[in-house]
């Protein structure tokens, strides 16, 4: 396996954002009188703004009010992620330190809007280690199209097939193995089903195991 460039997901897998924003969600739905679809929430990991919305209004009925309920789950959510340093997941410093140290440049592609995502990764401190920023506002199709994995790619000047790509969620490695991509999973509030095994990339349970493995192919 050969890459010369490394294309990080955000929310899940450098963060331990999803289960934030999942509670604002949770929070949002008890504001406001609605049954928290814990099935249909899940439903919208990886997927950019657009996406979002289509699977709850799908979920939730036509009768749903989509802009009041994202409104109040947005509320509860944006003070968070805009003032408060978001947990790393295990191994993400080691494992930027390591690339970084390999002179291989990296990049994020994330759903999320460009604002949250420069917000995320400064009060984070991963800001330093990210040469590229790619949103799910810059693209017409989000994951699982693989858009957002084409534009990063483009924007480091590498071709796809020659980076290596990190994702937590289904629609986010569909998107990566669509580019393309080298992929490594590291999967967070949902697991892969049969059908995303079945496209036979790298599965680990934490990033520090992908270093690991990274590190004993150089040897």
């Amino acid at each position: 396996m050969t890459y010369q460039a490394a294309v990080f997901d955000l929310d899940g897998l450098l963060l331990d954002t999803e289960k934030v924003c999942m509670q604002a969600f949770r929070d949002a739905c008890e504001a406001l009188s609605l049954p928290m679809l814990e099935d249909v929430y899940l439903g919208i990991i990886g997927c950019n703004a657009q996406g979002i919305e289509r699977v709850i209004q799908t979920g939730y009925g036509a009768d749903l009010d989509y802009p009041r309920l994202r409104n109040k789950w947005m509320s509860l959510y944006h003070p968070i992620i805009e003032q408060q340093e978001i947990p790393k997941k295990e191994g993400v410093v080691a494992l930027l330190e390591w690339l970084t140290s390999q002179k291989i440049p990296i990049a994020v592609a994330t759903s999320s809007h460009q604002k949250e995502a420069s917000a995320k990764l400064k009060l984070s401190g991963l800001d330093n280690y990210v040469s590229s920023l790619s949103t799910g506002c810059e693209v017409t199709h989000g994951k699982p199209d693989p858009e957002i994995y084409l534009l990063a790619a483009q924007r480091l000047n590498i071709p796809p097939a020659h980076c290596l790509a990190f994702e937590d969620s289904s629609n986010g490695v569909r998107a990566a193995v669509a580019a393309g991509m080298q992929v490594h999973q590291v999967p967070d509030l949902v697991k892969p089903t049969d059908d995303i095994i079945a496209l036979g990339h790298n599965i680990d349970d934490s990033l520090l195991n992908v270093l690991n493995h990274l590190q004993a192919a150089q040897k």
